[in-house]
């Protein structure tokens, strides 16, 4: 695949073309803002967050899982420019859209319509496994799936490295560290709407069962259960949008 046609491909069976799932914006028809609400709320300092804790390099091949509109996959490209980078996500019209943020970028990037519990990669094929702000879309079945997956997809030696809402705390006695405020960029800046979609998005996630699933080191838990002996919490968060814990294994 060339700078010039970056488009995705459909690896969805039949089954799965019949599968649900849960927009970016929790709405189809709120996509559109989807960019501009992550720029306002500080989304992207999570983003490179997570790059900096995966520590990917130039050559390695990455997966980004639940990519959306392809912005943790463009944050990995400027902090490792030769990386091989595969964006994953059941929403079409998010991966066109990062289709044509790649082209417009000029950066090589694949993408790959398809659902997280069912990884576009060979066994032991993959340097690290990414995912942002998504598995709080997934359910219970789906995340056990994405981390046996994973599993099976990395290399020894690969890492998985997933930031999401949840997490031990700062005082919940887990291994956290890294407090911050990403959420307060732009603030002044936002629309009406923005804020007011900001003020929405939070209160689901404060009140949403699939985010207290990650709670008391949920996501270290369920990256235990698929054979990662090393699963831990290596950043705590708060954010405008809720707390949020960065959480990483790697395959032994």
């Amino acid at each position: 695949m060339t700078t010039s046609d970056t488009a995705f491909r459909d690896e969805r069976t039949d089954e799965e073309r019949r599968r649900d799932f849960l927009p970016g914006m929790g709405r189809t028809w709120l996509l559109p803002l989807y960019d501009t609400f992550s720029r306002t709320a500080g989304v992207r300092r999570l983003q490179e967050r997570a790059v900096a804790e995966a520590g990917i390099r130039t050559g390695e091949a990455v997966l980004d899982v639940g990519c959306g509109t392809g912005n943790l996959a463009l944050a990995v490209l400027r902090a490792a420019p030769g990386a091989r980078v595969t964006g994953l996500d059941p929403d079409a019209a998010a991966l066109r859209r990062a289709a044509r943020k790649a082209r417009r970028l000029g950066v090589r990037l694949a993408l790959v319509q398809g659902f997280a519990d069912r990884l576009p990669a060979d066994d032991g094929s993959l340097d690290h496994v990414v995912s942002s702000l998504a598995l709080h879309h997934v359910d219970d079945a789906g995340r056990e799936g994405f981390a046996r997956d994973a599993h099976r997809a990395l290399r020894p030696g690969g890492r998985v490295t997933v930031v999401d809402f949840g997490g031990a705390g700062p005082d919940g006695g887990g291994q956290a560290h890294g407090h911050g405020h990403g959420g307060q960029h732009g603030h002044h800046h936002a629309t009406g709407l923005i804020r007011r979609l900001r003020g929405r998005l939070r209160g689901r996630v404060m009140h949403n069962p699939h985010v207290a699933r990650n709670l008391d080191n949920g996501l270290v838990d369920l990256l235990a259960r698929a054979g990662f002996d090393d699963a831990r919490e290596v950043a705590h968060l708060r954010h405008s949008l809720g707390e949020v814990t960065v959480v990483q294994a790697t395959r032994r």
